[in-house]
């Protein structure tokens, strides 16, 4: 249980924040959550805190209370993830399967305790307690990061990867960037992909598009026209300007930068975001240069023109949020892969998400898990929500006010025949997606490339058919600006006096979007810890709901009612809120249409207080076979058994390999799945507007059956029909020589009705009766 209501007493500082995913909130491979929308059944938000003396574990259940699952005192700890279960097959098989869940921790004093500080990561099993692994490192560790396949320890720059199921090296990367914080090597690990800062641009490893590249002109053109400022700030996009090392005075041209550049001798350049599939990827070094092959190299782009601070891949791994140091803006790449090389691939460049003018350093990036909500946490302590589309274009009442994800286009869209006004207006305007008029990203500015262009826009991206979506033209893109930027308290206490694990009400402390009146003055976290102050965002279930509601169990309606998921931030003071998340049309719209804009109020409806004092007793491993990260390791574990066919450890009796996808099918492919297949085109499918066979290249005719049985091949334009005297005519044997091509009626007649097999009536009597042909989807 949290404590609450205690007198005041002194607590442990917090250094770090973070929402885990582990095994314990894994739904795609945990069992219990395989019914997620049926039962109501949500995952856990897991919840790692790093305190000056060692760390804790929480888990916030559906039920909203909270539980500590881990607690020790050892010294300060840099980064710890709790490792989720490796991916195993028949070939490959985990050496520590039944020591895990296991933790892997960055601590001051390392195993060894000779080494210099937090230069090893130490693998703890949370079962039996004990050590099982130690990875030592010459140089400090910054950070941990792990997915099923591998771990990855990140040092100043360079990246080392370590295989999930036996901890031996994978691959290591030595090109990063440096930045100078808080990140101090930031990448993204995806479920599959890694992101990291290239410190150069490789040609011919360059994938299309990024931040810079063909589209650039109508890029800068739109980041003009919707921003409506151009401050010394402003990042725009142009020539990837080296940085250089050197003073050069301010007026110095480009001519006189490149040419200084050129007696420094390949310079790092800033900005720079390579990312490499960790299966593929050759083992030992990885090396992007100009006589390396691309195997595994995914994408090679330039993302910002600053140096990269922070990056995260969203829940599907196609999505690739960057932030610069300078945080005014935030970019979101659509990452299109080919299979031969990076130089193939393409990098749209969707949303530029624009927080302000001030200079702020980004900390944290969490996306909503349908991909429509992006968060980004800087470390003044303000959460900025910003709406997104994963297939880019507008935010707006359609694509944000509804609790599922609509399509690209809407109904009418697909059947207003907005091509030919869209190729209008942009053979006025003079370029496409270009909102300033004489700016042209077409290869000459004259009105015909322009029309061109468009079509190839309207047929690519709104026709439904995205053609191929890695050739150009590239998508335009869309600035947006955050619809509620969230500032956390400092402390909850003074807020209200109610006592107890929640604060219910709203209004219980004046958070409101930017957009409403200010809030009571309260002292700025910023100011007083020394101007950092570390939070971390996610997206969860509303916890505040049951606690309202606990006698209710949550039907599918009554969860639809949010549009939104809650928003849970937890500050390093150890207060964790949700806060509520109200999208709605803009209220100063005239009238509210599908491409109203949005605006969104936010209101804190719970708290948690989670921070432990000096007097809390330490909670640390082994733990009972009923501790919840055990129960979920065992049961993430149990179903990568079954789906790599093997021998979950424990079942009885030798069972096949062969048998076990028997059992596999047997258990969970019953009479649910074949009566969930029989719907799939039915519920996943409108219909067509129209059936193929209606139209006008299919014509129906009779073949009347006779004695001789005779193929005639379904192309051909000579078929039978019926002569004046109503008496059938046999069918013609086609290898005959003697062919009267007279007796034929080569030209139509009127077709019959068709004739359905199976009918028991001769076919003389089938002339009149009308078969009735369903045109109706």
């Amino acid at each position: 249980q949290a404590y609450s209501g205690t007198p005041p007493e002194e607590k442990e500082k917090i250094v770090w924040v973070r929402f885990e995913n582990a095994d314990l909130n894994d739904t795609s491979r945990n069992m219990e959550f395989h019914e997620i929308h049926s039962t109501g059944n949500e995952p856990p938000l897991l919840l790692l805190l790093g305190y000056s003396d060692g760390m804790q574990v929480w888990s916030i259940p559906i039920s909203g209370e909270a539980q500590e699952l881990f607690s020790v005192r050892h010294g300060p700890v840099r980064a710890a993830r709790i490792l989720p279960a490796p991916q195993i097959s028949a070939q490959k098989c985990d050496n520590f399967a039944e020591k895990r869940p296991l933790l892997g921790v960055c601590k001051s004093i390392g195993s060894s305790g000779t080494s210099p500080p937090y230069c090893c990561v130490d693998l703890y099993s949370l079962r039996t307690g004990e050590m099982v692994k130690s990875i030592q490192f010459k140089t400090p560790i910054y950070d941990l990061h792990c997915n099923k396949r591998i771990l990855v320890v990140v040092l100043q720059e360079k990246i080392a990867a370590f295989d999930s199921c036996t901890f031996t090296k994978k691959f290591f990367v030595t090109s990063c960037y440096p930045c100078p914080g808080p990140n101090m090597n930031p990448i993204a690990l995806g479920s599959r992909w890694l992101a990291y800062a290239e410190n150069k641009l490789i040609r011919c490893h360059q994938s299309r598009g990024g931040a810079c590249g063909d589209n650039i002109q109508s890029y800068t053109a739109t980041v003009i026209s919707a921003a409506k400022t151009i401050k010394t700030g402003l990042t725009m996009v142009g020539k990837v300007v080296t940085q250089l090392t050197g003073t050069l005075p301010s007026g110095a041209t480009e001519e006189e930068i490149l040419a200084h550049s050129n007696l420094r001798r390949s310079p790092l350049v800033p900005g720079i975001v390579t990312i490499i599939d960790t299966e593929t990827v050759a083992e030992g070094q990885v090396l992007v240069s100009e006589d390396s092959d691309s195997d595994g190299i995914v994408a090679h782009f330039p993302a910002h023109e600053k140096p990269i601070c922070c990056m995260a891949f969203n829940p599907s791994g196609m999505l690739l949020v960057t932030t610069d140091t300078l945080g005014h803006d935030f970019h979101v790449f659509q990452i299109l892969t080919h299979p031969w090389s990076s130089s193939q691939s393409a990098v749209h460049h969707l949303y530029t998400l624009h927080r302000g003018e001030t200079e702020a350093k980004v900390q944290d990036i969490s996306f909503s898990h349908d991909c429509r909500w992006v968060v980004v946490s800087t470390l003044r302590g303000t959460s900025h929500v910003f709406p997104i589309n994963p297939y880019g274009g507008q935010p707006c009442v359609r694509t944000h006010m509804s609790p599922r994800v609509v399509n690209r286009m809407s109904r009418f869209q697909k059947s207003a025949g907005l091509e030919e006004i869209e190729q209008e207006l942009t053979s006025k305007q003079g370029g496409r997606c270009s909102p300033v008029p004489g700016l042209s990203s077409s290869p000459s500015g004259s009105p015909l490339h322009g029309k061109l262009n468009s079509q190839d826009t309207y047929n690519n991206f709104t026709n439904n058919n995205p053609g191929n979506p890695r050739l150009l033209p590239l998508p335009s893109l869309t600035v947006v600006l955050p619809l509620a930027q969230i500032k956390q308290p400092m402390t909850l206490g003074t807020i209200t006096k109610r006592t107890g694990p929640y604060l219910f009400g709203a209004g219980c402390f004046s958070i409101k979007a930017p957009c409403k009146s200010k809030p009571a003055p309260q002292i700025s976290p910023s100011k007083s810890v020394g101007g950092e102050f570390c939070v971390a965002a996610v997206f969860g279930a509303s916890r505040s709901w049951f606690a309202n509601n606990s006698g209710l169990k949550r039907e599918k309606d009554q969860s639809k009612q949010f549009v939104v998921e809650s928003l849970y931030i937890i500050s390093c003071y150890g207060s964790l809120v949700e806060h509520v998340l109200e999208p709605r049309p803009l209220s100063t719209a005239p009238k509210i249409s599908d491409d109203t804009p949005l605006e969104m109020g936010t209101c804190p409806r719970a708290s948690w207080t989670l921070v432990r004092t000096p007097q809390w007793n330490e909670l640390q491993p082994p733990f009972n076979a009923n501790h919840p990260l055990l129960l979920a390791a065992d049961a993430v574990q149990y179903y990568q058994y079954l789906l790599a066919g093997l021998v979950p450890p424990g079942s009885p009796g030798p069972i096949t390999r062969h048998e076990s996808y028997d059992s596999l099918a047997s258990d969970h492919s019953g009479q649910e799945d074949e009566e969930w297949l029989s719907q799939v085109e039915i519920v996943t499918h409108t219909g067509p507007h129209r059936r193929l066979w209606m139209g006008p290249q299919f014509q129906f005719k009779t073949i009347h059956p006779s004695g001789q049985t005779t193929v005639i091949s379904s192309s051909s334009s000579v078929l039978q029909s019926h002569g004046p005297s109503d008496t059938p005519q046999p069918l013609l044997d086609f290898d005959t020589d003697d062919l009267d091509l007279n007796s034929l009626r080569i030209q139509p007649v009127r077709s019959e009705p068709v004739s359905m097999p199976g009918s028991p009536r001769p076919a003389a009597d089938r002339r009149g009766v009308s078969t009735v042909i369903d045109a109706t989807s």
